[in-house]
């Protein structure tokens, strides 16, 4: 078997679940911590195991090669540290022995995931299954400083992880979403909504605050990231994640591996807008579209269609929109129209046969306009919508999808399989 390198991220990931994770509040008292995966065989039957919900030992040697002799050594170590939980035994028609089925222990493993924007910080604790236990949402000033973003979202996390008394020695780390562009050691760069975070290296900042491991994602890779670990097998093939915040990004799920690029910032979805539509400036770099920063854009192209009304806020104009407000309306179709040919370019570029779309500005009174427009156009515009449909769904994790899927970033980083399969690796 040939294993790749581990990012850092991951790298610190797994040497922080390498020790008990200290009682939060108190990290003066290093150990051993029970989820140190020692191969990649163990994060393969963790894989295999998050995606069946409940299998049995032969299911498990069948899907992943391995013997059942490595299998039951394995699930073995994995039950004696926690991670694992049998269900009854269940008899076969077959003579043997009766097969004993195990799944994961939603309340084994926790991280917190934070999605940094703009306008607020929304904090959520999740378990290993992505349910969310606890949240906190704090709105933010314009132009916030660094070190005041650091301590809001650091009092989160406490307030978060005190607050639902899980195991301590359960807490893995912090997954953080925030708007690109990113270096991949997790500094923020030229923000074009946030000239104030600029070049701040907030990863870094967090993880000496909080005195755990921090991964630092894009919103909307994190996103994808999300969406695959608590879609299971729904989202177990490649897809696309179109992330509706304030302003547009995409996140990319390809051969069962969320993809970053070299540099961490795959999915600019903003420029692919600009260069469909031909709005590039004077040396020829692409613009802002305002369409693909919907929560400023709703309530400005709805006054411009002759809306006289009261709303003022992106959340106010929604309303108006899903009353059938006629002005509000025309607004949410712009809008749904100039992200369409976006996802238009994706599906030229990419050829993948689903894309999914949510994420915080993703309001119920928007979606079907939006995911009308976005099916419309990325089956028939195209060059190849004749060989194939491309499905187009609501994401499966609503409301706080990027905090959830930043959360998700520490699941992947501590437990699943990091080889990047192709014939030439083999399992074994």
């Amino acid at each position: 078997m040939t294993e790749l390198t581990d990012t850092p991220s991951r790298h610190e990931v797994r040497s922080y679940a390498a020790r008990r994770p200290r009682p939060w509040g108190d990290r003066s008292q290093p150990g051993a911590n029970q989820y140190d995966l020692g191969s990649f065989n163990e994060a393969t039957i963790i894989e295999t195991i998050r995606l069946a919900g409940t299998i049995t030992r032969t299911e498990i040697s069948e899907q992943t090669g391995l013997t059942q002799q490595s299998v039951s050594r394995i699930l073995r170590v994995l039950l004696e540290r926690g991670l694992l939980a049998e269900g009854a035994a269940e008899r076969t028609e077959r003579l043997g022995k009766p097969r004993t089925p195990v799944r994961l222990r939603a309340e084994a493993a926790h991280a917190a995931g934070v999605l940094v924007d703009p306008e607020l910080v929304s904090v959520v604790l999740t378990d290993l299954d992505g349910t969310v236990l606890d949240k906190r949402t704090v709105p933010l000033d314009a132009g916030v400083a660094p070190d005041a973003l650091v301590e809001i979202v650091a009092g989160c996390v406490d307030a978060v992880v005190t607050d639902s008394r899980i195991d301590p020695t359960t807490f893995l780390g912090v997954g953080v979403a925030v708007p690109g562009p990113i270096t991949p050691d997790g500094q923020l760069l030229d923000l074009p909504l946030s000239r104030a975070w600029r070049n701040v290296p907030l990863r870094g900042m967090l993880a000496e605050r909080l005195g755990c491991p921090v991964v630092l994602e894009k919103d909307g890779t994190a996103a994808a990231a999300g969406e695959q670990w608590v879609g299971r097998t729904e989202r177990a093939g490649d897809f696309v994640y179109l992330y509706v915040g304030t302003g547009m990004g995409s996140g990319l799920v390809l051969n069962g591996e969320t993809y970053r690029g070299g540099s961490a910032n795959a999915g600019e979805f903003g420029q692919l807008c600009a260069i469909r539509l031909g709005l590039l400036d004077d040396a020829g770099r692409p613009q802002l579209v305002r369409e693909c920063n919907p929560t400023v854009a709703l309530p400005e192209i709805a006054r411009e269609r002759g809306y006289a009304g009261s709303a003022r806020t992106f959340r106010e104009m929604c309303a108006e929109t899903g009353a059938g407000d006629p002005a509000a309306v025309a607004a949410a179709h712009q809008i749904a129209d100039v992200i369409a040919l976006g996802a238009v370019a994706l599906i030229d570029l990419l050829d993948l046969p689903l894309l999914v779309v949510g994420g915080p500005a993703f309001a119920p009174e928007l979606q079907p306009i939006l995911v009308d427009a976005i099916d419309r156009a990325v089956n028939t515009l195209p060059t190849a919508h004749g060989a194939r449909r491309v499905a187009v769904q609501r994401s499966l994790v609503q409301g706080e999808a990027g905090a959830i899927g930043a959360a998700s970033t520490i699941f992947h980083a501590s437990f699943a399989p990091s080889v990047r399969r192709s014939r030439q690796y083999s399992i074994s």
